[in-house]
């Protein structure tokens, strides 16, 4: 799916619609034009763009107002123009023809050289993505020429692309939600492992500690214990000694 240019210069012939014949031939300023646009038309023909720029600008230094001129000039740029242009850059080819087209469009009383700026303005639009603008541009060329087939399809192309622009942006934009949705799930989740963690932490620290404070208090029942055993052992040694004697002091007394 392409869009179809139109890089037809314009001739000399519409300068005659302009002005009158006689005036130009005794005016040397639009005798220069007429020589310079003649040779830069001859140059584009040959697709020698860099030579018929050269040739136009002529044309413009002795008319600043030639509309052909200023409009061949703008299409010589546009056929220099590489893709990697940088569209930032003012002085790009893409934007100084640009600049021109809007110009000449926006001023111009010809319907025809009006309708050829928006046109080429569409197609600019159109290479850089920008369908929106391609779109108006397109219908304005067809405003002030509305038999031109190569815009009317040219039209139909950009919105075509529009609608899969804006379903490519959609599907990015539904992407972009879910995979917004599952950091924030993930997050969620890991939070509540990692709460979950330190709980069993905390639950694992505490029956340590429930398990060393009975092992301590077992301990001490242990050392209770012993020292009753011991304090019994004790009393009835005790004990056991004072029967021995009482039994002895008995028999002692029997005697006497």
């Amino acid at each position: 799916m392409t869009i179809k240019f139109q890089s037809k210069i314009l001739l000399l012939v519409a300068i005659a619609t302009m002005l009158p014949m006689v005036a130009l031939a005794d005016n040397t300023s639009n005798r220069k034009e007429r020589k310079s646009v003649r040779s830069g038309n001859s140059l584009y023909e040959q697709k020698r763009y860099s030579e018929a720029e050269v040739e136009y600008k002529k044309a413009l230094e002795a008319n600043p107002s030639s509309e052909i001129a200023t409009y061949n000039l703008a299409l010589s740029l546009l056929n220099q123009a590489d893709k990697s242009d940088n569209d930032k850059d003012k002085n790009s080819p893409v934007n100084q023809a640009s600049q021109m087209l809007s110009n000449l469009a926006a001023t111009t009383s010809d319907q025809d050289l009006a309708s050829r700026a928006y046109y080429n303005l569409g197609n600019i639009a159109f290479e850089k993505e920008q369908y929106d603008q391609s779109i108006e541009m397109y219908k304005n060329c067809l405003r002030r020429n509305p038999n031109d087939d190569d815009a009317r399809e040219n039209l139909r192309l950009a919105q075509k692309k529009k609608q899969q622009q804006e379903q490519q942006q959609q599907n990015q934009q539904n992407q972009d939600n879910q995979k917004q949705e599952e950091k924030e799930n993930k997050e969620q989740q890991d939070k509540q492992d990692k709460q979950q963690e330190e709980q069993e932490k905390q639950q694992q620290q505490q029956n340590q500690n429930q398990q060393q404070q009975g092992m301590s208090q077992e301990s001490i029942d242990q050392i209770l214990k012993a020292m009753q055993d011991a304090e019994q052992n004790t009393q009835q040694r005790v004990n056991e000694e004072k029967a021995k004697e009482e039994k002895a002091r008995i028999q002692t007394d029997k005697n006497w």
